[in-house]
């Protein structure tokens, strides 16, 4: 049986300098995955773009795999930062205009870096297994807190029936977003896509008139 590559860092970087020198192996990854994809990155490859010793590297990353998922970990926290200010600023919103912001704010965090996040969706299932589940469960759990902070305002559903069919549609316009070439989409799309969104799951979400 193939043995399972290491997807976690030797190390954590404490010091200004070595925080440095992880930053740009993080960052080197990256760039390589976009521009030459999974299969042609290598170890010796991202130190070369780094500007770091091989050995350096290796002090902190056993492999290319864990590179890959620090790249991962770095993107989804990016989107998150996004997601958990937006589920702040609409904690005392009406369903309505909670929905509009949370999808606005979805697609324009699934626009980070977007040649970024097309690969990574696809990298995910090469780089073993990650606890990309985590950033799913808080998100699940903060959207589950607003709606049942705003049951006066819904019909009668199960929350977390709720909760899971709100994330996931939103989730899936977000990303679906990306992956067909969000950089280029006009911007009269990407509102089209918020309203219709929006529509979508205030109707499954409110008391009828």
């Amino acid at each position: 049986m193939a043995r399972k590559a290491a997807t976690k860092p030797r190390k954590k970087a404490s010091q200004e300098r070595s925080r440095a020198t992880v930053d740009a192996l993080v960052e080197a990854t990256a760039r390589i995955l976009v521009r030459e994809g999974f299969e042609k990155t290598s170890t010796n490859r991202i130190a070369e773009v780094a500007g770091v010793s091989i050995g350096s590297l290796y002090q902190y990353f056993p492999g290319k795999e864990a590179l890959v998922a620090a790249v991962i970990d770095r993107h989804n926290e990016e989107i998150m930062a996004l997601v958990r200010a937006a589920l702040v600023e609409v904690a005392e919103m009406p369903i309505e205009k909670a929905v509009r912001r949370l999808v606005t704010v979805a697609i324009e965090a699934h626009r980070i870096r977007p040649e970024l996040h097309r690969v990574l969706a696809e990298q995910i299932p090469r780089a073993g297994k990650l606890d990309v589940e985590a950033y799913g469960r808080e998100v699940h759990a903060l959207v589950r807190a607003y709606l049942d902070s705003r049951r006066k305002e819904m019909r009668k559903l199960d929350l977390d029936v709720a909760t899971f069919i709100c994330v996931s549609a939103t989730e899936a316009v977000a990303h679906n977003v990306v992956l067909n070439q969000a950089e280029i989409l006009p911007e009269k799309v990407v509102r089209r896509l918020v309203d219709e969104t929006t529509r979508m799951l205030v109707g499954y979400l409110r008391r009828s008139a």
